[in-house]
């Protein structure tokens, strides 16, 4: 048995909660990745994994064994990390996620030329804009804009997009240009939402070093007045 292999393949167990999702993020058969855990747990002596037809769940044993595994094959990948000088050595599959402007836009473009740098890489990308979850989906990393919130997650800036409130000239010489932050209240405003039937709470805007909304007007109705 290759323990580091087997080792991988607990992990993507253990985060995706099931045989069936790791054994398709791996593709391989389930059984195989079946008979691998069970081939560690039988080397340590111990369980590993409660299994039931609905899930799979971390014995106590478990949770220990799952967190010493992470650490130690994060420290294997950044020693090998540390010889490798020709980009065609680097091989795998590699799972992306990232917003579809972005990937058209700024990703496939360069695609060609990563390619042809880094042969060994069997890149796999999605482009949404829903927010994926990254463990349960069987994600290696996702770009998105934003604040990361508290999810465990290990983030890296990439860089920095410039965001702007705008109007058409034909909408400011119907309804008037806004000369403080409080006429926007009373303007329109096309929302995007990441999630349907979500509803940001209005404009946009950086003031004081922070991100702040400024509620748009909504009719009697209860409908949100958008001139489009």
């Amino acid at each position: 048995m290759d323990k580091i292999y087997a080792m991988q393949l607990f992990i993507r167990v253990a985060e995706l909660q099931s045989f069936t999702r790791a054994a398709e993020s791996s593709g391989l058969p389930k059984g195989s990745v079946s008979r691998q855990i069970q081939a560690l747990e039988n080397e340590l002596g111990t369980r590993l994994l409660h299994r039931t037809t609905r899930r799979v769940h971390l014995t106590q044993d478990g949770m220990v064994y799952y967190e010493r595994a992470k650490d130690l094959l994060a420290n294997l990948e950044e020693l090998d990390g540390l010889f490798l000088h020709d980009p065609s050595s680097i091989s795998g599959r590699l799972r992306v996620d990232m917003p579809v402007a972005m990937a058209k836009n700024l990703l496939i473009p360069r695609l060609p030329a990563f390619l042809q740098q880094y042969p060994g890489i069997e890149l796999e990308l999605s482009s949404s804009d829903r927010l994926v979850d990254v463990i349960r989906e069987g994600f290696d990393c996702v770009v998105r804009v934003g604040t990361l919130k508290d999810s465990g997650l290990i983030a890296r800036p990439l860089g920095k997009l410039a965001v702007i409130n705008c109007a058409s000239p034909d909408y400011l010489t119907r309804f008037g240009y806004p000369q403080t932050l409080d006429d926007l209240s009373s303007h329109a405003v096309v929302h995007y939402a990441h999630n349907l039937g979500s509803r940001p709470p209005g404009f946009e805007v950086w003031l004081d070093g922070q991100t702040q909304w400024v509620k748009n007007r909504r009719h009697s109705d209860g409908k949100q007045h958008r001139n489009l």
